[in-house]
């Protein structure tokens, strides 16, 4: 496995447990800013009224379903996550705690799943296949799995650079993107198509698979 692979799912690891209330933070710092406004793309896909957010982090994106009049659930596998999008949602989110792929909920349960920038675990055929179970027939899993910045500042560049240099948006995400995930969702039932959304100097990629 390469070095750089190596050290980032370390560091992932870390980010999203023992350092959970970093986040806000290290997201700002490496989108300039960006990083709600992304968050916040997945909107306009949403169908239905019961919507499950697969990693739900610091609980952003569960205050906004709520405050739009959606019957939101969060889940993640993360206490320290839990623990901040609680207080982040004054106690008023309904969130679990379990994995992407053993999903507790009911077959045919929500209208729609999303999840925004989550790591590997998404794609794995276990997730992919719950998720399926737990989706209304005719419902959408909506996945948002990588940004880049395109803008030209010096500070846009620089953002550019670390996020190549991490993978965490390689030179071929597009292709990359259509081996690891659309693939993947198609081999499971779901009807594919991509979205690029252009916010503030940045693309952001957009999958709606719809069951």
């Amino acid at each position: 496995m390469h070095i750089i692979t190596r050290l980032m799912r370390f560091f992932f690891h870390h980010f999203y447990h023992t350092f959970a209330w970093t986040y806000d933070f290290v997201s700002a710092v490496v989108s300039i800013g960006r990083w709600r406004d992304w968050i916040q793309a997945v909107i306009p896909f949403i169908t239905g009224t019961h919507i499950l957010e697969i990693g739900h982090g610091p609980g952003h994106l569960q205050r906004l379903l709520r405050t739009r009049g959606w019957s939101a659930v969060g889940l993640d596998e993360s206490r320290q996550m839990g623990l901040l999008a609680g207080r982040n949602s004054h106690g008023s989110a309904d969130l679990a705690r379990g994995l992407a792929q053993s999903l507790p909920f009911p077959s045919q349960f929500f209208d729609c799943v999303v999840s925004t920038f989550p790591s590997e675990y998404i794609f794995d055929p276990r997730t992919l296949s719950d998720v399926h179970r737990v989706l209304h027939d005719g419902g959408r899993f909506i996945v948002l799995p990588v940004a880049w910045i395109i803008g030209r500042s010096v500070l846009d560049r620089f953002s550019a650079w670390l996020f190549r240099v991490t993978g965490e948006t390689p030179a071929n995400v597009l292709d990359i993107i259509s081996e690891r995930a659309v693939h993947p969702l198609e081999k499971a039932g779901f009807k594919v198509e991509t979205q690029q959304i252009e916010i503030a100097s940045s693309m952001v990629l957009v999958l709606i698979a719809g069951k």
